[in-house]
């Protein structure tokens, strides 16, 4: 439940992943996470274990800020795989999603296009691979190598885009009219992600894997930052997992997220301070509460002086 590295093969590199990048067990999911820096427990290890094993989608629901898309490319890079994302939001079509044919270089070759050739010809020309454009859907599909597809915030989508998702990922194939059927030579690693903000559907739900993250208890949390921030003091680590639980149970507008601990924890150490004091909270509050109203109050909450 931490973000990963930033080069997924190198990181896979020194979690010493195997030729496939395959993960052997739930104990070498763990270990291979931890590799890359996101300190995963059993029930997640398992869970992405038996999603790879069974070559079935894995939804995972939360809060915000809980390590969802984190957790994506943490596999990727333990597996050395691509990483391919898309991020749904509410008007996303099939032509963002999956694929679109490239109208303005069509509309090119058609006024290029000799006036006595057959408008066949043309036609046929211009509905081939070369004008095709790629969307993450398709480009998942289509790669041969290791690859994460991450289908980011589905419930921000349309309902009507959980209709394309179901076809998909059914069969892991795609039919373009003007080329055929496109199906996966290699099937992705697929994880959704959902913040809950609308309900799923059934249909969706039934082939996927599940996993509910939800924010990590305080020993867990402290485990995140030290690794996450080296040279911080497990003490000052500490009251700083202790202080952000206490913002989160305040019932703010937007909770801390375990990104914006590290972000915190990184923050008291640029500043030089080895203590989370009430003058340090003051002088720090923007990094972990976003809203002024929050702010506001956790300093009545917490005491703090203005």
């Amino acid at each position: 439940m931490t973000e990963t590295t930033e080069n997924a093969g190198d990181a896979g590199n020194a979690a010493g992943a195997g030729s496939d990048g395959a993960f052997a067990s739930p104990a070498d999911v763990e270990r291979r996470l931890a590799g890359v820096r996101y300190l995963a427990d059993e029930a997640i290890a398992t869970t992405v274990f038996l999603a790879q094993a069974l070559g079935k989608p894995l939804l995972v629901e939360g809060p915000a800020g809980v390590g969802k898309t984190e957790l994506a490319k943490a596999v990727a890079a333990a597996t050395r795989a691509e990483l391919i994302r898309l991020q749904c939001y509410e008007g996303l079509d099939e032509a963002r999603a999956l694929y679109e044919f490239n109208y303005k270089k069509q509309l090119l070759a058609i006024q290029a296009a000799p006036a006595d050739r057959a408008w066949q010809e043309t036609h046929d020309d211009i509905f081939s691979e070369e004008f095709l454009l790629e969307r993450p859907l398709l480009a998942a599909i289509r790669r041969a190598e290791p690859t994460v597809l991450l289908i980011d915030e589905a419930d921000k989508a349309d309902v009507e885009v959980e209709g394309m998702l179901l076809e998909v990922l059914s069969d892991f194939q795609v039919t373009i009219p003007e080329l055929g059927t496109v199906s996966a030579v290699r099937r992705p690693f697929v994880l959704i992600t959902s913040n809950a903000a609308r309900e799923l559907s059934e249909a969706l739900k039934r082939r996927c894997l599940y996993l509910h993250l939800d924010y990590p208890a305080a020993e867990r949390e402290r485990d995140i930052v030290l690794a996450q921030v080296p040279g911080i003091e497990a003490e000052l680590a500490e009251q700083l997992v202790r202080t952000v639980g206490t913002l989160r149970a305040l019932e703010v507008k937007k909770a801390p997220s375990i990104a914006e601990t590290v972000d915190w924890a990184r923050t008291l150490l640029a500043l030089g301070l080895d203590e989370l004091d009430e003058a340090a909270v003051a002088r720090t509050l923007g990094v972990v509460l976003k809203h002024a109203s929050d702010q506001e109050r956790a300093a009545r909450e917490l005491g703090l002086r203005g």
